[in-house]
């Protein structure tokens, strides 16, 4: 089974980072796939477009390289997980048994479609990319608390996850599960112990 984790840009800078990049290396190989949330880098983004007339596919081009500059860091953390530029490269990183860290380069834009929205952040590319993986789980790792009772709605209304999420979700139909930061146990316990069955 193919995990892909996007792994919230908001722990850039977290303690717990380093124990959430040995999991994967550790445990992960040929199975998991980590999405780099933007954080602080794709916030320059959006600070950089509120301070000037930046047009939606330019910061969302800039966005996207916050999110690449997140994944180096992940792999300059651990240098066994193995970075891939798009799916292609991904699928033959999983096929050698390593763990894939994404930067997303395959989604810079020179014209707006789908993709160029605020309304689509790292949460929806992770659903974006686990169709195209074929991957039967997507888990999202966040730095705020996730209520027990987790309605979508509800959860995009508290901003947990971007406004085209739910659709999207709806579309693809793959299973997520919401993680809060210091959940690096549960994930092992429950999440890639299913793997190691499959």
């Amino acid at each position: 089974m193919i995990h892909v984790v996007k792994l919230g840009g908001s722990l850039a800078r977290d303690p717990l980072l380093p124990h959430w990049v040995k999991l994967f290396a550790e445990h992960g190989g040929g199975h998991v796939v980590i999405v780099p949330g933007g954080g602080p880098f794709a916030d320059a983004a959006r600070d950089a477009q509120a301070a000037w007339p930046l047009n939606d596919v330019t910061a969302h081009n800039m966005a996207i390289l916050g999110m690449a500059q997140f994944g180096y860091l992940l792999q300059g953390l651990c240098p066994t997980l193995v970075t891939a530029r798009n799916v292609a490269e991904v699928e033959v990183v999983l096929e050698n048994g390593k763990v894939a860290v994404w930067l997303p380069f395959d989604l810079l834009r020179e014209a707006p479609d789908e993709l160029t929205s605020w309304d689509v952040t790292s949460d929806s590319l992770a659903l974006w990319l686990a169709a195209r993986l074929g991957a039967a789980h997507v888990a999202l790792v966040k730095s705020c608390a996730i209520p027990a009772n987790q309605e979508w709605d509800a959860m995009t209304e508290a901003g947990i996850v971007d406004p085209r999420f739910t659709s999207w979700l709806n579309t693809f139909s793959c299973r997520v599960t919401l993680l809060e930061r210091q959940d690096v146990s549960l994930f092992k316990g429950e999440i890639l112990s299913r793997s190691d069955s499959c």
